[in-house]
């Protein structure tokens, strides 16, 4: 019969869980999972703000939404947050928007300090 050393036993269970826990979904990235106005959408009326989900919640520092307008100046307030009540959530306020094609940027910080980042579109009509 193998005999196995008690510390040579517990590195070998050490390295199986770690093995286990970082092939789970508890490493994963934060991605996107919807907005408003949705991706790729045409709203009438310019929205108040564009609102953001995400598939994990999200830190603070270095979290944030920008949105541009077709000729890239940006048209945001500047004032993106995560929300408090429920962190997988990030928004950003916008003044009256004329009607046009507007980018949103966003960039992303899991709390699990996993980055991701992307871009969307949508557009406004009278």
């Amino acid at each position: 019969m193998l005999a196995i050393k008690p510390l040579r036993a517990a590195r070998l269970t050490l390295a199986l869980l770690a093995g286990a826990v970082l092939s789970s979904d508890a490493f994963a990235h934060a991605f996107l999972d919807h907005a408003n106005p949705a991706v790729g959408s045409t709203v009438r009326g310019s929205p108040g703000e564009v609102k953001v989900w995400f598939t994990q919640e999200l830190a603070a520092a270095f979290s944030n939404l920008r949105v541009v307008d077709q000729n890239g100046t940006p048209v945001d307030r500047q004032n993106s947050a995560i929300d408090p009540r429920d962190r997988t959530v990030m928004r950003v306020s916008l003044p009256n928007l004329p009607p046009g094609k507007y980018k949103v940027f966003w960039h992303a910080l899991s709390v699990d300090t996993h980055t991701t980042e992307g871009t969307f579109s949508f557009e406004v009509v009278p």
